[in-house]
C-alpha cells in the first residue's frame, strides 16, 4: 500500500471538503484550550490533568499526528512544547494557521500522510493524536511510522473509537447500537457514512502490531462520559498486558450516545513506550 492508496486519496479529498463545517461545529469546543492550555481528550473532554496521558511537555519535541484546526498543539506550545502539527489535509492546515494568527503561537505545519512520515529517525519526545491520523491512517503503517520518528524512551500516545462500539454500527449509519452488526476481524478499512474511510482493529491485532514496532503497552484507558450524579468515575482502565472520530456533521460518537457510553466502551486511548534500548 503506498501514500497514493485509494483510502489517502479519499480521505484528504473528503476532509478538504468538510473542513469548514467540522471547524464551525466543533472547533469552540476545543478551541478554548489553544487559550488556556487546559488540554480534554475525546468527545467527553476527559482532563489532561485528570487522565495524565501525555505527562510533563515543556521543552519536549512533540509531534500531533493529524493536527487538523491545530487547537492542540496550540495549546502544548503554551505549555512549553516545541510542538510539530502534521495533517493530510491542506484545508485543515488553513485553520491551523488562521488559530495561530489569533493566538500568536506558532509551530510548524507539515502536509502529509501519518503512513509516509517526513521526518527523521528519532526526532521526537512524544507523538500523539486525539481521534487524528490514526483513525483515518492505515495502522500497519503509520503505528510503525510513529515508533520510527520517537526517540528511545519516547511516548507514543492516541485515542480512537472503540472496536466493540465499530461493531455495534450498522453499515451507513453513525450510531451504535446493541447488536453486533460488523465484521470484528474486518475493521482495517471501514467506509463509512460520510464519505471518509476510517481505520480500527482488533484488541489482539492492536498489541501485535504495537510489539512488532518495538513498543511496550503501558496503559489502555477507556473513558466514559462524567456522571451528573458524580458517582460514575470517568474512566475506566482496561490490563493490555504490559481524539472520537471527527466527522463534519459532529464529533461521533454522538453526544446522544452517552447513555450507551456508560455501558460499553465508545472510546480508547492508549499510551505507549519506545524503550530505551
Amino acid at each position: 500500500m503506498t501514500d497514493g492508496a485509494t483510502h489517502v486519496r479519499t480521505n484528504r479529498a473528503r476532509w478538504n471538503e468538510i473542513s469548514d463545517d467540522y471547524q464551525r461545529l466543533n472547533g469552540p469546543q476545543i478551541r478554548q484550550q489553544a487559550f488556556t492550555g487546559d488540554i480534554s481528550w475525546g468527545l467527553w473532554e476527559i482532563p489532561e490533568s485528570r487522565l495524565g496521558v501525555l505527562g510533563e511537555v515543556a521543552g519536549r519535541d512533540v509531534l500531533e499526528m493529524g493536527c487538523g484546526g491545530g487547537q492542540w498543539s496550540t495549546a502544548l506550545v503554551r505549555r512549553g512544547a516545541r510542538a510539530v502539527g502534521l495533517d493530510l489535509s491542506e484545508r485543515q492546515l488553513l485553520h491551523s494557521r488562521r488559530l495561530a494568527a489569533d493566538t500568536g503561537l506558532t509551530f510548524p505545519l507539515v502536509q502529509a500522510s501519518a503512513e509516509a512520515v517526513p521526518f527523521a529517525d528519532a526526532s521526537f519526545d512524544i507523538v500523539f493524536a486525539d481521534h487524528g491520523a490514526f483513525s483515518f491512517a492505515d495502522p500497519l503503517r503509520a503505528v510503525p511510522e510513529a515508533a520510527r520518528v520517537l526517540r528511545p524512551g519516547g511516548l507514543l500516545a492516541f485515542s480512537h473509537v472503540s472496536p466493540i462500539y465499530e461493531i455495534t454500527v450498522r453499515p451507513g449509519r453513525n450510531a451504535p447500537g446493541t447488536r453486533l452488526t460488523r465484521d470484528y476481524f474486518g475493521l482495517r478499512l471501514v467506509a463509512e457514512a460520510d464519505g471518509l474511510v476510517s481505520m480500527n482493529l482488533p484488541y489482539g491485532s492492536w498489541i501485535r502490531l504495537f510489539r512488532d514496532s518495538g513498543l511496550i503497552v503501558e496503559d489502555l484507558l477507556e473513558p466514559r462520559p462524567p456522571a451528573s450524579t458524580g458517582d460514575m468515575p470517568a474512566a475506566e482502565v482496561s490490563d493490555a498486558g504490559g481524539s472520537t472520530r471527527e466527522r463534519a456533521e459532529a464529533s461521533a460518537p454522538e453526544r446522544g450516545d452517552e447513555a450507551w457510553a456508560h455501558r460499553w466502551p465508545s472510546e480508547c486511548i492508549w499510551r505507549l513506550r519506545k524503550p530505551t534500548r
